[in-house]
C-alpha cells in the first residue's frame, strides 16, 4: 500500500477551530453520486468507520428516521446518491490496481449495506486515482487500470482515451446532461457475483407469487418480470410506478420470495431472511421489461429494489443484457431482434431502453454444451469530480475524534 498522496500534500485529516475535518472527493460516476475516501484515512474499527459515514452523508446516527432529507450531510435521498467508496492501490506483477470497498447508505436509516458493488460509481475511481496521484498515465492513447472490488470479488478493467493535451475524451450517456470524461468498464467473469451461479434457482423461469420471473446473477443478482403481468408496459414514468402502491406491494412480494429462492446471503455468509430482504436497499435488484419502442432490443423499468431508478444501473444493465441472450428467460421472450450467441466468444451488444434513453451493454459470450458462458461484460460511463475538500465533523464522538486525531 502507498503511504502518501503525492499530488495533494494538503489533502489530509485536519483540525480547525476545534473541529475535526475529513478529506473527501465528492464525485459522480455514471448516474450515481457519492464520496471516494482514501482507505488509510478511515478508521479500521467498523463501528467508528460507520459512524464516520453517517456524519458525512447525513443519515441517522442510530435507528431510523423516515422522511430524513440528509440536510446535515452530502447524501441526497435516493440510493443512487448515497454511495461511498473506500479506495486504495495495490500492485499485481508490478502494475498498480485500485482496491475498492463500497458502503451503500439509505437516507432514513443508520444501517449500512456492505454487500454489493456499484458499476456507476466505479467509473469515478480511475479519475480519483489520477487526481490524487496514486496512479499516473503518460502520453496519449488508451490508458487502462484494473479495479478489484472487495464486496463482490469482481475485477473490472477501466479504459480511458487520453488526448494529446492530457485531457480524457468525453462521452455522453443517458441520464446525464452533456459530455464529460468517459471510461469503458469491463467486468471480468461477472457470472454469479453473489450466488456463484448464472441462474441461481437453476431455472430460466420460475413461478413466484403468481408471476413468471427469471432470476439471473451477472454482476448483480436480479429478478426480471414481464411488465404485462402487472398491467404495465415498462414505458411508464418511474414516479408513476412508485405512486402505484398496489404495484409496488406486489413487486416487493415477488422480490422477497425470489430472493429466498436465490439463497441470497449477507456479507458474513448467512442466508438472508424474508425480513432482511424486505428492508434490503441492494439485493436483489428487480425490474419489469417490455417491448422496445425506440429502436432498442427491449425496455425496462428498474428498482434498486426499494426505489425506482431514474435510468438503469450499469450492473443491472449488464445482468439484463445477459438475461436477454439466454433462450427461455422472460427478457429473451420480450426482446426484439436480439443477437444470437455463437459457439465461440464474441461481442453481443444489447440496447436497453430506459427512462433516460438507451443503455448499451456488451456481453462477451459463447454457447457451450452446458449452456451460455460469459467471459466479460462491458459498458461506457462518464464521470466527474464534483468537489474535493474537507467535511467538518461537528458531532463526532470522542472515540472517533481521538482516532482521527492520530491521523491528522
Amino acid at each position: 500500500m502507498l503511504s502518501k498522496l503525492p499530488l495533494l500534500p494538503d489533502f489530509k485529516i485536519r483540525s480547525r477551530a476545534g473541529v475535526v475535518e475529513f478529506p473527501v472527493h465528492h464525485m459522480r460516476g455514471g448516474t450515481s453520486t457519492g464520496l471516494v475516501i482514501w482507505e488509510p484515512y478511515a478508521p479500521p474499527d467498523m463501528g467508528l468507520r460507520e459512524e464516520l459515514l453517517r456524519h458525512l452523508m447525513g443519515v441517522p446516527l442510530v435507528g431510523e428516521r423516515p422522511g430524513n432529507r440528509q440536510i446535515g450531510g452530502l447524501g441526497r435521498g435516493p440510493a443512487t446518491s448515497n454511495k461511498v467508496f473506500f479506495a486504495d492501490m495495490e500492485f499485481v506483477d508490478g502494475a498498480p490496481r485500485i482496491v475498492s470497498t463500497l458502503a451503500q447508505l439509505a437516507s432514513y436509516t443508520s444501517a449500512i449495506d456492505w454487500s454489493v458493488n456499484c458499476g456507476n460509481m466505479s467509473a469515478a475511481l480511475p479519475f480519483w486515482a489520477l487526481d490524487t496521484g496514486l496512479a499516473s498515465c503518460e502520453g496519449s492513447g488508451p490508458w487502462s487500470i484494473d479495479i478489484r472490488n472487495t464486496n463482490t470479488g469482481v475485477i473490472t478493467s477501466a479504459r480511458l482515451q487520453v488526448r494529446a493535451d492530457a485531457t480524457v475524451a468525453a462521452s455522453e450517456i443517458p441520464g446525464v446532461d452533456g459530455a464529460f470524461p468517459g471510461v469503458d468498464l469491463f467486468l471480468h467473469a461477472p457470472v454469479g457475483a453473489k450466488t456463484g451461479k448464472l441462474l441461481p434457482t437453476g431455472n430460466v423461469r420460475d413461478e413466484v407469487g403468481g408471476y413468471t420471473v427469471s432470476c439471473v446473477d451477472v454482476a448483480v443478482p436480479m429478478v426480471i418480470a414481464d411488465a404485462r403481468q402487472f398491467g404495465k408496459t415498462a414505458h411508464e414514468p418511474i414516479g408513476e410506478l412508485e405512486a402505484d402502491l398496489r404495484f409496488m406491494s406486489e413487486l416487493k412480494r415477488v422480490w422477497i420470495e425470489a430472493g429466498l429462492r436465490m439463497a441470497l446471503k449477507t456479507r458474513d455468509g448467512a442466508l438472508m431472511a424474508a425480513e432482511q430482504l424486505a428492508k434490503s436497499e441492494t439485493v436483489p435488484k428487480v425490474c419489469i421489461v417490455g417491448a422496445s419502442q425506440s429502436g432498442g432490443h427491449l425496455s425496462v423499468r428498474y428498482f434498486t429494489p426499494q426505489t425506482g431508478h431514474a435510468s438503469l444501473a450499469v450492473s443491472g444493465g449488464c445482468c439484463l443484457a445477459a438475461a436477454a441472450l439466454i433462450p427461455g428467460t422472460v427478457a429473451y421472450d420480450v426482446a426484439q431482434r436480439i443477437p444470437q450467441v455463437s459457439a465461440r466468444f464474441e461481442d453481443c451488444q444489447v440496447d436497453i431502453e430506459n427512462p433516460a434513453g438507451i443503455l448499451t451493454a456488451t456481453i462477451v459470450a459463447r454457447q457451450a454444451e452446458h449452456g451460455m458462458e460469459i467471459k466479460s461484460a462491458a459498458y461506457r460511463r462518464s464521470a466527474q469530480i464534483l468537489l474535493r475538500g474537507h467535511v467538518p465533523l461537528y458531532r463526532a464522538s470522542a472515540p472517533l475524534r481521538s482516532w482521527l486525531a492520530l491521523g491528522s
